[in-house]
């Protein structure tokens, strides 16, 4: 069985090739399945396992699998489930094996792949794959244990160094952003366009500024009004936003939509609108809610997830040392995880040879009862039982021995003390 992991992040792929390869909520657990029918198609003997990690920032396949080629059926799934040809594909990827994946793993659980260093949300979206893929039957013995452990590293590297002390969030960085373009936050009316977790974060950074106004633009009424309270706000439907938003100084997206929600004629005409005060927006979904086109414009500040996480790289040197910590307790732990995995490969071996001994015992052990039923003495029928035991154990070694030659010979007559080699 083969662990790899197979995929691109902010590091190797630039956003207009991330949002191509990204997966909605939606679509992942489906994704899942027929990531374990495409192994299944090239061998359909094996038990494939398979989960899907899709962010802002990354999307990656973790599989286990039996498939001679892993890494490259991987890679190829991923190119013919969003319909990009590969050879476009394959230079922004990463085709990690076996320990190299273990370790990829355990690095984005401890947030040390991710563009905020040390950022913790990450860890939540990752929770959030294991359990889709369980319950789209992704998950298998191989997956479910690196995945627990993950979990267990990233728990540790975070309680015993300091590498999320420092760390500067999106949502820190965009607010750091906004206020090189207005004099003061306090005085601007700001939107916010979405309700999840991201969403939240910006608006608790924001919201400690004390904006004029917070508005919360969302799908759903209920959920947007929720997170609007909160902040003394009020909730707007997206199919609001062509009269609202010319309204707003400050605008911050982060949805889950597969299309742009904000085209570049609806933002020239609320520019317009504004007599072209300047607009600021932050543009945080993968795929993009905001058309880059957008940007060109005189007036407005666009900003993608790429370009906040050029301002938080600024305090990745003072945490240079906590990074070192960590990458070696991931290592550690990395080593540990593959020593479990060379394990369960001799697991059907170890099974044979305790069903071989068991029935070679049952066997002799039924002929030492028969010969205790005919009234034989006991201390023969022991040493009878003994020996038999010994001699069908021994039967097997022997003739592997005997009929090797030269190295091979040389090999085995090396092996068999330590395999027989017992207490006493």
């Amino acid at each position: 069985m083969q662990l790899v992991a197979v995929g691109l992040n902010h590091t190797t792929a630039p956003v207009a090739l991330r949002e191509r390869l990204a997966f909605g909520p939606d679509q992942i657990g489906q994704a899942v399945q027929a990531a374990r029918q495409w192994f299944a198609r090239i061998e359909p003997r094996g038990n494939d396992e398979s989960a899907i990690l899709s962010t802002c920032n990354r999307t990656e396949m973790y599989a286990a699998s039996e498939v001679p080629n892993a890494l490259d059926a991987a890679a190829h799934f991923l190119a013919d489930f969003h319909k990009v040809n590969p050879s476009e594909l394959r230079p922004h990827l990463y085709l990690l094996p076996q320990h190299e994946a273990v370790r990829h793993a355990f690095r984005v659980a401890s947030g040390l792949d991710s563009m905020v260093l040390g950022e913790p949300q990450i860890l939540g979206q990752m929770k959030d794959a294991v359990r889709v893929a369980e319950e789209y039957g992704g998950l298998g013995t191989y997956l479910h244990q690196l995945f627990q452990r993950s979990f267990s590293v990233a728990k540790e590297v975070r309680s015993t160094t300091e590498i999320g002390a420092a760390s500067v969030s999106m949502a820190a960085a965009a607010v750091r952003l906004a206020e090189r373009i207005f004099d003061t936050i306090r005085e601007q009316h700001v939107l916010f366009i979405g309700a999840g977790e991201m969403i939240e974060l910006c608006a608790t950074h924001f919201g400690a500024q004390l904006p004029k106004s917070v508005t919360v633009a969302n799908r759903t009424m209920e959920r947007g009004e929720a997170l609007a309270r909160r902040f003394d706000g009020r909730a707007i439907r997206l199919a609001d936003l062509p009269n609202e938003l010319h309204k707003f100084d400050i605008v911050v997206s982060c949805t889950a939509s597969s299309l742009p929600l904000i085209g570049l004629g609806l933002v020239e005409r609320a520019i317009k609108a504004r007599r072209h005060k300047p607009m600021f927006m932050v543009d945080l979904a993968v795929p993009r809610d905001i058309e880059a086109e957008v940007g060109r414009l005189n007036d407005v500040f666009l900003y993608t997830v790429d370009d906040l996480g050029k301002v938080v790289q600024s305090g990745i040197e003072s945490r240079r040392a906590a990074v070192a910590q960590a990458e070696a307790i991931i290592e550690t732990r990395v080593q540990s995880f593959m020593h479990w995995v060379d394990d369960r490969a001799v697991v059907p071996l170890i099974r044979d040879l305790h069903d071989t001994s068991e029935a070679l015992r049952l066997h002799e052990l039924e002929r030492a009862r028969k010969l205790l039923a005919r009234g034989e003495d006991p201390e023969a029928v022991l040493e009878a039982l003994s020996r038999g035991l010994t001699a069908k154990f021994l039967h097997g070694p022997q003739q592997a021995l005997h009929h090797a030659k030269g190295d091979e010979r040389a090999r085995l007559a090396s092996l068999l003390p330590q395999l027989f080699r017992g207490r006493r």
